[in-house]
């Protein structure tokens, strides 16, 4: 199976004051995508300065897509994009 795993940073020095209302949306979303069955796996990072998303059954393009319509996008400072093929 081909995967997609996108690395997501947010800026943590300049979160907005609603944060905690844009998680809760990022959890539905994140949610929303699991029952879809394009999501397998998703990972707080450790330094809670973001996430990994790895996504299954769709190409890099749509997954590039997808990760715009997150609500914590705006708050982005990096995005890494990276195609696995899962061994087991």
């Amino acid at each position: 199976m081909n995967c997609i795993q996108a690395i997501l940073t947010i800026d943590i020095d300049n979160l907005p004051t609603n944060f905690q209302e844009i998680i809760q949306h990022e959890q539905a979303k994140i949610a929303q995508w699991k029952e879809e069955g394009i999501l397998e796996n998703f990972f707080l990072r450790q330094s809670k300065n973001g996430a990994v998303l790895v996504f299954k059954n769709i190409d890099q393009e749509q997954v590039e897509i997808l990760i715009t319509t997150l609500p914590i996008y705006p708050l982005r400072k990096s995005i890494e994009y990276f195609p696995l093929i899962k061994q087991f």
